[in-house]
C-alpha cells in the first residue's frame, strides 16, 4: 500500500463533518479552499471531528485544525497516520561473540554472507568508520538497487551504527547492530529506524512489514553461514 492509497480522501473528511459536525455540504463544495472556521465549524464541531478522527485513524488533530481547509485536514491525518518505521529483529548464533563480530563486520565479504547483496565497494575508511556502496542482486523486474551507506563500529560496546548516505526512497534510514554474549552463543540484533519519502513505492507501514520479513530471512542465512565457519574453524 502506498501513502496515497492510505490517505483518507477529502470526501471522507467532508462526510465526517457533515454527519457529525453539522457542516453545510453545499457551502463546502462552493468554497473548497475555505478553512473549517470559515465554513462555520465552531469549537464543539472541531471537538467532534477530533473524536471521530482519533477513533477511525488513531490520530489526534491539533486545536488549530479550525484554520485548515478540509483538504488540509485530510493531508494532516494522512501524514500522522503513517508514523516513522521501526523494526527490531534478532537471532542467536551458535558461535563466539568475537567470531560473529569479525565475520559480520567484514563488509567486503557481505556478498558471501547475505543472499541479497551482489557487490560491495568500499569508498573510504577512517578508523572504525567505513563508507561503502552496496549493490543488490537484481529484483524480480531485473533492477539492481544500489546506494551508499556509512557504518561506524564500536568494538568496546559491541555495537555498530550505520545510515544511508544515498537515501533513495527513504527520508532517512538509520541502523543499529548489537551483539550480546548468551549461554547458547551470540545474540545479534538489528534495529532500523526510517521514514519513506512522499511518493515512495511503499509507505512506512509497508516498508516496516517488508524489512521485518526480509530480516528474518537474512538473519537465518547469516546464522547458518557463521555457524558453518565456526564448525570448520574458518574465521573468514
Amino acid at each position: 500500500m502506498t501513502i496515497a492509497d492510505s490517505r483518507p480522501p477529502t470526501t471522507e473528511i467532508t462526510d465526517i463533518l457533515v454527519r457529525h459536525c453539522g457542516l453545510d455540504a453545499d457551502a463546502a463544495a462552493r468554497s473548497p479552499a475555505a478553512s473549517l472556521e470559515e465554513l462555520g465549524m465552531d469549537s464543539l464541531a472541531l471537538l467532534e471531528l477530533t473524536a471521530v478522527v482519533a477513533d477511525r485513524w488513531q490520530v489526534r488533530i491539533p486545536e488549530q485544525a479550525g484554520q485548515l481547509s478540509i483538504a488540509g485536514v485530510a493531508d494532516l491525518v494522512a501524514r500522522r497516520a503513517d508514523p516513522p518505521g521501526h523494526t527490531e529483529n534478532s537471532i542467536v548464533v551458535d558461535a563466539p561473540l568475537e567470531l560473529v563480530w569479525r565475520i559480520t563486520n567484514d563488509v567486503e565479504n557481505w556478498p558471501q554472507l547475505f543472499t541479497e547483496y551482489a557487490s560491495v565497494e568500499v569508498l573510504r575508511r577512517d578508523g572504525d568508520t567505513v563508507l561503502f556502496r552496496l549493490t543488490m542482486v537484481p529484483d524480480d523486474n531485473g533492477v539492481s538497487w544500489s546506494w551508499v551507506s556509512e557504518r561506524t563500529a564500536d568494538p568496546a560496546a559491541r555495537q555498530v551504527r550505520a545510515h544511508r548516505v544515498e537515501t533513495g526512497p527513504f527520508e532517512y534510514m538509520n541502523i543499529q547492530w548489537m551483539y550480546d554474549a548468551e549461554p547458547d552463543g551470540t545474540r545479534m540484533t538489528w534495529v532500523q529506524d526510517f521514514a519513506m519519502k512522499p511518493g515512495a513505492p511503499l509507505d512506512n507501514a509497508g516498508m516496516t512489514a517488508r524489512i521485518n520479513a526480509n530480516s528474518v530471512v537474512q538473519l537465518a542465512v547469516i546464522k547458518e553461514r557463521v555457524e558453518r565457519a565456526h564448525r570448520g574453524g574458518d574465521d573468514e
